[in-house]
């Protein structure tokens, strides 16, 4: 084979042989997170097939940039494909969208289990492929309206069916080779479905299945799959198991693939690698509809975000134009670069107003909404700060850091714990730059009695802020108007993607307290953000050199910076164990950042209630008074191990170390003797490898936001989540409370500001529960692709314990049009000679989406070096006209067509010589147009690859099948 062709199907294979069990019994650490190497992952599927295409994408991005691309050396891993791609301060970002559709996959077995047709039993095919084709419906709206986390979530929900149809259907015993690609692709035929009358199966022969599918099931091409339980018709394949009663009962035994010493476990390798590849296809269909790039910011191979949350009443002119100082000093100095914001996102408020929110991928259409904000109007105190906050941290991608600019209190108080759940639930930082010449400029207004009563009320509001930034991780800083231009120095600071958390802690009311921190060999740029007034400290290096507050001269602060309530510290970079001793009968935070690889995610576990017991992620808080469980996953390193993971409460001393057991690939699985009363925060400490000596290779990092258990939960009955323009749509819930019953406060609010009803109270037993119902309604004029993040609250008598939920719902008009769009040449001329690079060739092709089609929505080019240009038909806005031209070096081209629902299709072409005279002029060959499905061609290059490097053949890098 050709070097290219090794490449080529290196990346193939990389995808082609994890994949199916995902059960999750009391084995919880073995059956759970530790591969097998004979039984082969859901997780582990959706990993390489996700790693695969992306390479594919970054090589396109790479190849229209004019860009060398490297592959990585197998295996694979988020960190070597995030650098390959360029983006290697985004791999736990990467790392975390990965963990999201691994999860939202294996969720499907607890919240789905007991319905057939989300694992292709019961032979629901059509109802099968309907979950799938509805799921990429969505997923395709919501990236055209940059919706990226419900298209994620909505991603890891169809996968499982998809890769199920492999493994509990007779596709593969059937002879095939090549994924179903009709599972992808409404209004088309599955295949030949058995009549429910007709048998399928006979008994095994024991413990033998290998032939209990009847002769004529498999002559016939006829497709089957298991039924599971009860309700198994005469005749007919269980699914198998030990599950599954229907084996019990003839015919006996089972046909499911599911692990190697299943029933048909001969063929569960073959059935992974058919899943591998059936995934990629979906993956490429997704791709093609969104763009490579907007695909690449949808997988998390991204920059960080750029959030601004801006007051616009009058007193704030001063502050705008200094968020516009910073926006163009960012922008400038990070486009085009790695570190480049993947999206810029404005949310502008006032009273009564706020948003809308506007995001974007254009930083010059950013500078021009920063640009073009006034400050007017503001006659009161308080301003709808927190409605604006909340539609940035449900518009943000999860993980942002978003900056909130005002000089007013919060008008909308009562959204105070909506907007720390969501907070949690991101594990967003929110910083607030606080301004308070506006707040008396108008209390100047106001009479006497007023003043007192709004100067009563500056602190408090002062304080929300304060408890909201702490719960986050982020800062409150309170500076003059003509300071801030100054203090938003931070911003351009934590726009990087590589920041993590080293140390951070607040003490309100101040005291006396010694912090150490463990710097290593990884950790660059190392600072330290302090906030509070008349704070004093003594900072000591790891080789023992102290340096106090007052001392300008020392050796360990390289630089500072003091304004309003905020120091900024950059400090010397040492590596070891550094302390920091606070001295302060005031308020204050401490944080310690630096730019590092090496970090970390979580999540709190709780036993499932699903039917195959285990473990599930929960989006709520821990529960108070139980033990606790976390799944802690180490990113950036594959050398570095964890020796602790420490509960630490955030505002005082009180800690829990958790039993840390290792579970593979980077995975942890942590278990805690209770957990903290308090809010806490999750401090990570380890070894890596890489350090040249024991106090180099040590290293720790903290979380960000904070968090608080609670003996409420609130749970929702599983739905699917889907509303359509103009309908009410009910999402029925569950309070439940391990502590003391009574009558507990209900809270409903929607970021799009939804009609809604819901009880505003529910009465509970001591240790009871009770159900609700919010009944959502979307307007008739909302857009397809819109997703809407209903927050659920539940509050104790008396208001100390609070637990939440958050849910993301998609909306979505009925869609129709499934035909892909179609290309007609038009004509194709050539001058190419033997001198290719001084000839060119050119191309006129009409595009159309077919008399009930949406309309073509963009033509890009898949591959092809040349010049393309679009325009609409004269006279006929549904009839597209592409020319291209290019040079005769460059003879084949590819077009991607896509409608307006995402519907793809692609046209190949090319001009080749078939006759090489010298007394004659070569003549060349159009390759007749091929309009369909592109991915497809990639699953059977997938599939051909592998017999490539069996076979030893030796074919071109740029192989394709037609």
């Amino acid at each position: 084979m050709s070097p290219g062709s090794v490449i080529l199907c290196l990346l193939l294979m990389q995808t082609g042989v994890y994949g199916f069990d995902i059960e999750l019994d009391s084995e919880f650490i073995k059956d759970v997170f530790r591969s097998e190497a004979a039984n082969q992952k859901h997780e582990d599927i959706t990993q390489r097939a996700i790693l695969s295409t992306i390479l594919q994408a970054c090589r396109s991005v790479a190849l229209t940039d004019g860009k060398d691309f490297t592959f990585p050396l197998p295996p694979f891993t988020a960190q070597s494909v995030a650098a390959a791609c360029w983006a290697s301060k985004s791999s736990k970002r990467f790392h975390q969208t990965i963990k999201f559709i691994q999860r939202m996959n294996r969720l499907v077995d607890s919240s789905h289990a007991s319905e057939p047709e989300y694992h292709f039993d019961n032979e629901k095919f059509a109802e099968g492929r309907r979950i799938i084709t509805r799921g990429l419906e969505i997923i395709k709206a919501s990236n055209k309206e940059m919706n990226f986390e419900a298209a994620r979530e909505r991603l890891g929900e169809i996968i499982h069916p998809l890769q199920d149809f492999y493994t509990h259907s007779n596709w593969v015993e059937l002879g095939n080779t090549l994924p179903n690609t009709n599972l992808i692709r409404s209004g088309t035929r599955i295949g030949n479905i058995a009549a429910y009358s007709r048998a399928t199966c006979r008994n095994c022969d024991g413990d033998d299945c290998t032939n209990n599918i009847l002769e004529d099931i498999k002559r016939e091409k006829i497709l089957t799959s298991g039924y599971f339980g009860f309700s198994k018709p005469e005749g007919k394949c269980s699914h198998g198991g030990g599950f599954d009663v229907s084996r019990l009962f003839k015919p006996r035994g089972g046909i499911n693939k599911d692990k190697m010493d299943s029933e048909h476990g001969h063929l569960h390798t073959e059935a992974a690698n058919m899943a591998v590849a059936a995934t990629s296809e979906l993956l490429e269909d997704i791709r093609g509809a969104a763009g490579d790039k907007t695909f690449l910011q949808m997988m998390g191979i991204s920059g960080k975000a750029l959030c601004f949350v801006i007051d616009t009443t009058g007193s704030m002119r001063d502050d705008i134009a200094a968020v516009r100082t910073v926006t163009s000093s960012i922008i400038n100095s990070k486009v085009g670069k790695e570190d480049e914001p993947s999206v810029y996102i404005l949310v502008p408020f006032n009273d009564p107003d706020f948003g809308p929110l506007m995001r974007t991928t254009d930083p010059d259409k950013f500078k021009n909404a920063i640009n073009s904000l006034t400050a007017t109007g503001g006659g009161d105190f308080a301003e709808m700060s927190l409605s604006g906050l909340q539609l940035a941290l449900t518009g943000a991608p999860p993980n942002s850091e978003i900056f909130v600019f005002t000089d007013a209190a919060a008008k909308d108080t009562h959204l105070r714990d909506t907007v720390i759940a969501l907070i949690e639930r991101t594990k967003t930082v929110v910083n607030f730059m606080l301004t308070g010449g506006g707040i008396f400029r108008r209390r100047r207004q106001i009479d006497n009695n007023q003043q007192q009563q709004q100067s009563r009320s500056v602190s408090s509001y002062v304080q929300l802020y304060r408890d909201l930034a702490q719960t986050s991780g982020g800062q409150t800083i309170e500076v003059t108007k003509s300071e801030l231009p100054e203090a938003v120095t931070i911003i351009t600071e934590s726009s990087s993607s590589s920041l993590v958390t080293l140390l951070q802690a607040a003490r309100s009311p101040g005291k006396a307290e010694n912090f150490t921190f463990t710097v290593d060999e990884s950790v660059k740029n190392l600072t330290v953000y302090i906030t509070g007034r008349s704070v004093n400290f003594t900072l000591i290096s790891p080789s023992g050199v102290s340096q106090q507050s007052t001392d300008t001269a020392g050796s360990l602060i390289t630089a500072s910076q003091t304004v309003g309530n905020f120091k900024n510290l950059k400090l010397k970079t040492e590596v070891g164990l550094w302390e920091m001793k606070m001295v302060s009968i005031n308020p204050y935070t401490l944080k310690v950042v630096g730019e590092s690889s090496i970090d970390f995610l979580f999540d709190f576990l709780e036993v499932s209630e699903g039917l195959f017991g285990g473990f599930d992620v929960i989006d709520h808080r821990p529960r108070a008074g139980s033990n606790g469980t976390l799944l802690l996953t180490v990113t950036g390193s594959t050398s570095a191990t964890v020796t602790e993971v420490i509960l630490v409460e955030s505002s005082g001393s009180g800690n829990v170390n958790g039993n840390v057991t290792a579970v593979g690939g980077g995975d942890y699985l942590v278990v805690f003797n209770g957990v903290p009363s308090e809010e806490f925060v999750v401090l990570m400490k380890g070894q890596n490898s890489n350090g040249s000596s024991r106090s180099s290779g040590t290293f720790q990092r903290q979380s960000t936001s904070s968090i608080k258990a609670s003996t409420v939960t609130v749970t929702v009955a599983d739905t699917n989540r889907v509303l359509a323009p103009g309908e009410t749509f009910p999402v029925p819930f569950s309070v439940k409370t391990s502590g003391a019953g009574g009558n507990f406060t209900i809270r409903a609010t929607n970021d799009r500001g939804f009609t809604s009803t819901f009880p505003s109270s529910l009465v509970l037993d001591t240790g009871g529960s009770a159900n609700g119902t919010v009944n959502l309604t979307a307007p008739v004029t909302t857009m397809s692709g819109t997703d809407v993040t209903l927050t659920i609250e539940a509050e104790s008598p008396g208001g100390a314990d609070t637990n939440y939920l958050v849910l993301r719902l998609a909306v979505l008009e009925t869609v129709t049009d499934f035909t892909e769009p179609q290309c007609e040449l038009l004509s194709l001329q050539s001058n190419c000679t033997e001198s290719c690079s001084l000839s060119t060739w050119k191309l006129s092709v009409q595009v159309t989406d077919g008399a009930n089609g949406t309309g073509i929505d963009r033509v890009s080019l898949r591959q092809g070096n040349g010049t393309m240009n679009t325009s609409l038909a004269p006279g006929n806005e549904n009839i597209t006209l592409v020319s291209y031209t290019a040079s005769c070096s460059s003879p084949d081209v590819e077009l991607l067509v896509v409608d307006a629902v995402g519907n793809v299709g692609s046209c190949s072409y090319s001009v080749r010589q078939t006759s090489t005279s010298s007394s004659q002029v070569p003549s060349q060959t159009p390759t007749a147009a091929t309009v369909g499905s592109f991915s497809t061609k990639a699953v059977q290059s997938f599939l051909l690859c592998i017999v490539i490097t069996i076979l030893g053949l030796n074919l071109p890098f740029e192989m394709g099948i037609n």
